[in-house]
């Protein structure tokens, strides 16, 4: 199986660069005979091309939730996508529709997906560092995408902590 791990983000922008942290350090975790790891600034229809051809990808990026604990990870289900719109500028669109439109044009993307969110806090300030609780959540996440690759992704709790 094809499989892309894809970890978006902006990497001076504080936390929001979680997600290209994560995908540096999967760097040597994956067999990349069989996996591709990736780290890429884009949105919207700019990951159709990075997503075309591939059977399974995780994609891994900064959330924002009401109410969300820093450093929290989630894992979620392509799903999510279809219920969240926001884009990245206003000319832009969002990843569920970009998703849904590479898909009524046929191109060959991914028949499965998985999505990882770790929740950050500060997405807004020049910084090549995550903050404290973000810096910790990026091995965990690591961890859990290995789990997820090797098929045994029930090692986590939905709160990211490691089950006995």
């Amino acid at each position: 199986m094809k499989t892309l791990v894809l970890g978006l983000g902006n990497p001076i922008l504080s936390d929001d660069g979680v997600g290209v942290r994560i995908a540096e350090r999967l760097q040597g975790k994956v067999d990349q005979r069989e996996v591709t790891v990736v780290e890429a600034s884009l949105a919207g229809l700019s990951i159709l091309d990075l997503l075309t051809g591939y059977d399974r990808a995780i994609i891994v990026d900064a959330i924002q939730t009401v109410g969300g604990k820093v450093g929290q990870v989630y894992r979620l289900s392509r799903d999510v996508l279809d219920t969240t719109r926001h884009a990245a500028s206003p000319h832009d669109i969002d990843a569920g529709t970009a998703l849904e439109l590479g898909s009524k044009l046929g191109l060959p993307l991914p028949t499965e997906m998985v999505i990882f969110g770790v929740e950050v806090a500060d997405v807004v300030t020049f910084s090549e560092e995550c903050t404290p609780e973000v810096r910790e959540a990026i091995p965990i996440c690591v961890d859990m995408i290995v789990q997820e690759l090797s098929g045994t992704p029930d090692a986590y709790g939905d709160d990211g902590a490691k089950r006995d």
